[in-house]
């Protein structure tokens, strides 16, 4: 039976606290806005924890407008908090492990380090539904935890964040990079790729064909 800690505030507390020391998590993010369109008049944040890397996505894109979706209750506390009086954001509760609510099209649909907390299966119908709410010539961008090759390269991830294997969150349901491109490409995305990698840490990412 899977396990989601992301349930309780002092797992989310604490993952907030060490996230900046995650090494190359800010390198991810920055490919992420890298390749973030040109024209976005609206964005939906999947799993958006406190909200950074929404907030990141219209620094860049002022004019955008947002959705944020988390079920954790002190991780909607605190992007609540973050984006207190910007009318651009509304940041809703949702558990992505139900499907993704009826709120429109999106140009761009983003999330980071979230998805890989759900069972395989949804992941990939997950990315079906992305599919399905973003607009032609939409965008897809997903940093994410994924799956090492080998037992050995995942424990020498683990060494590499200063880890030992019974540190490992339980949380975790970790799908290879090829997995998700496999997906990427059979629910119809264009230009599906991994667009950076370090270790357990990817992003990828795909586009909706334009009409």
């Amino acid at each position: 039976m899977s396990v989601n800690l992301w349930r309780n505030e002092e797992h989310a507390l604490a993952y907030l606290r060490e996230r900046d020391a995650i090494p190359h998590r800010v390198d991810a993010l920055a490919v992420l806005c890298e390749l973030i369109p040109a024209r976005v008049e609206r964005v939906l944040d999947l799993g958006s924890g406190d909200g950074s890397t929404l907030a990141l996505v219209l620094a860049a894109r002022p004019d955008a407008t947002g959705v944020a979706l988390d079920f954790g209750a002190e991780m909607l506390r605190q992007a609540r908090e973050r984006f207190a009086g910007d009318t651009r954001v509304q940041v809703a509760r949702h558990d992505l492990d139900q499907p993704l609510p009826d709120i429109g099209r999106f140009d761009l649909v983003v999330s980071s380090f979230a998805i890989h907390h759900l069972a395989p299966g949804r992941q990939r119908a997950l990315y079906g539904e992305v599919f399905e709410r973003l607009t032609p010539g939409g965008r897809f961008l997903n940093a994410e935890h994924v799956a090492s090759p080998t037992p050995a390269l995942h424990h020498q991830f683990l060494e590499a964040l200063g880890r030992q294997p019974e540190d490992d969150d339980p949380s975790n349901q970790l799908v290879a990079v090829a997995d998700h491109l496999t997906w990427l490409d059979a629910f119809g995305f264009s230009n599906v790729d991994c667009f950076w990698k370090w270790r357990e840490l990817a992003v990828v990412a795909g586009d909706k064909p334009a009409d």
